[in-house]
């Protein structure tokens, strides 16, 4: 049986691309599983398919910049299922432009929602983690950040959500120390390209502003590097964020993990 079996797991940005399938399989390690996003309707779709497994889900609609929002959301969540176990950070969006060219409300949106939504999100369940058990210690949890290679490394076009994804292993690494005594785990997994509709917005935006084919975008930028010539998938995401959830102790925290088939090693 799997040491999250039992265990409730909220997931924002939940309704489609890497969300969706990180859900599906913590629900099948037998985590309830709150679909968390700004479309409410594709949340619901997501969590009648768990449910119609027979597992239980349920969705919450939530922009998680929104203060308000995400502590209704988790109260919403905390009613119906329980004490939040697991939070993953995963809600996010892609806007590209060089630096001089960047809107500097496209800048504020980029931060507010992959720093300020993870910072929400997570003080919003910390309470749960942190409340005492029936043992008298406290319950704990486990936190995963969506971070990216770019957590690591810079490229051309990205400034804010290099800036975003990089800020993601300071808060990671602050909650690591401040929590691991209440038995709270912090990671950040870092994917390479994962071939969902964000990624393939990027391809003709980075096609015009670096003036190359989108054959070129795809084989010399986001493929040129990996050591196969492969995306990186959403179950290659999904898996990683629940080994990180099932692991057994405090040994990982604090720490991020590449997913990128190669393409970023450390």
């Amino acid at each position: 049986m799997s040491s999250i079996e039992g265990k409730v797991a909220v997931v924002t940005g939940a309704a489609s691309g890497i969300g969706k399938e990180i859900a599906h399989e913590l629900s099948r390690a037998g985590a309830a599983v709150v679909i968390a996003d700004l479309n409410l309707e594709g949340a619901r779709a997501v969590a009648d398919a768990i449910v119609g497994e027979g597992r239980r889900a349920m969705a919450v609609a939530m922009d998680v910049t929104d203060e308000a929002a995400v502590e209704a959301g988790i109260a919403r969540a905390v009613e119906t299922l329980g004490p939040i176990d697991i939070l993953v950070s995963n809600a996010g969006i892609q806007i590209v432009n060089p630096i001089e060219a960047y809107r500097f409300d496209d800048w504020r949106k980029m931060l507010a929602i992959h720093l300020d939504g993870a910072f929400l999100t997570t003080r919003a369940v910390l309470p749960h983690m942190y409340a005492e058990g029936a043992d008298g210690k406290a319950r704990g949890g486990t936190v995963v950040y969506m971070g990216s290679v770019h957590s690591h490394q810079a490229s051309k076009l990205k400034s804010a959500y290099v800036t975003a994804k990089h800020g993601l292993l300071g808060l990671s690494r602050t909650l690591a120390k401040e929590g691991g005594e209440r038995g709270v785990r912090s990671h950040v997994v870092c994917p390479g390209f994962v071939r969902t509709p964000l990624v393939d917005k990027q391809i003709p935006e980075q096609s015009r502003e670096l003036g190359i084919s989108e054959e070129e975008v795809i084989r010399n930028v986001m493929l040129g590097q990996t050591v196969d010539g492969i995306f990186t998938t959403v179950e290659d995401v999904a898996q990683t964020v629940r080994f990180l959830c099932e692991f057994p102790s405090a040994a990982l925290t604090g720490q991020s993990i590449i997913v990128s088939h190669g393409w970023h090693m450390q």
